[in-house]
């Protein structure tokens, strides 16, 4: 079992799987959550910025971490929330906190770059949404890549059909423009839309057990900003069952033995507008 704690810095367009993410975060002793970074994507933009806040105030961590709202908008292209899927508000359609708590004092993007110059080798940038804060941080620090410890990216479908086109994963998609350039200059760790369909998803039998399971806090919580979602799946797929797309990025931090195969591969983002908009081009030979 890993026992080193890591330093992260978290960005996220926070809707639940990303308030699940942020929970775990927050509440192994694995892992430093130095701070969290906002970037438009799930759903309407202050919406995210409060549901991070509830997040970490759950966990009772937001006297240490601070949220820093960043890019209300993609680089280039307009894109739709996905609020169909999250629910109004992005936490199940029934959950809109107002938590009174303030954002950090400057732009995500400065704050980004300011703690990597800051901590050369010592962060990691856990990338849960969209890439335009960390393509707009390249810009800003081009040697980023050697300031930074890693980059992991929640994004992208490596050979397989994506799940807002055929063709794209919904972070990819919202701005590819940002993901072809943070994909061509950072060294990246992908969690593709494919290993979220294959090793997160909870069935029907695992979510029966949660629902007649504990009735505490965060179980309320779960199964509050859960719902909207199965409510989609069920009508897409004629099942129950739920993925965990930025849970899944902050388990392996937590346990790297977790991941038990990973391969380097050549990948190119297609940033043109049309049917191949966001595709993840993944060379597996």
């Amino acid at each position: 079992m890993a026992t080193d704690t890591r330093r992260v810095i978290v960005d996220t367009d926070t809707a639940g799987d990303d308030a699940q993410a942020l929970l775990m975060a927050a509440t192994s002793d694995r892992i430093d959550i130095e701070g969290v970074t906002i970037c438009a994507g799930n759903v309407e933009f202050d919406y995210e910025v409060e549901n991070a806040k509830y997040a970490l105030d759950l966990a009772g961590v937001t006297d240490s971490v601070t949220v820093y709202e960043g890019a209300r908008e993609p680089l280039v292209k307009d894109y739709y929330h996905a609020d169909y899927i999250h629910g109004e508000g992005g936490l199940g359609g029934e959950l809109f906190p107002d938590t009174g708590i303030p954002s950090g004092d400057r732009h995500a993007v400065e704050y980004i770059v300011e703690r990597a110059r800051a901590n050369p080798g010592e962060l990691t940038l856990v990338c849960i949404a969209p890439l335009t804060n960390v393509a707009m941080a390249l810009r800003r620090e081009p040697d980023l890549d050697e300031l930074l410890d890693e980059v992991w990216v929640m994004g992208g479908n490596v050979n397989c059909l994506g799940n807002v086109t055929p063709a794209a994963e919904y972070n990819f998609w919202v701005d590819p423009e940002a993901a072809k350039i943070v994909i061509d200059e950072l060294d990246v760790r992908l969690f593709d839309w494919g290993l979220t369909e294959r090793d997160t998803t909870f069935g029907a039998e695992t979510l029966a057990a949660i629902d007649d399971g504990p009735d505490t806090e965060l179980a309320d919580f779960y199964r509050t900003i859960t719902a909207s979602v199965r409510e989609y799946n069920e009508s897409q797929t004629g099942e129950q069952l739920v993925t965990h797309p930025d849970s899944a990025v902050t388990a392996a931090l937590v346990e790297p033995d977790l991941i038990e195969e990973a391969g380097t591969y050549y990948v190119e983002v297609d940033d043109r507008e049309g049917l191949t908009r966001g595709y993840t081009a993944v060379d597996e030979n």
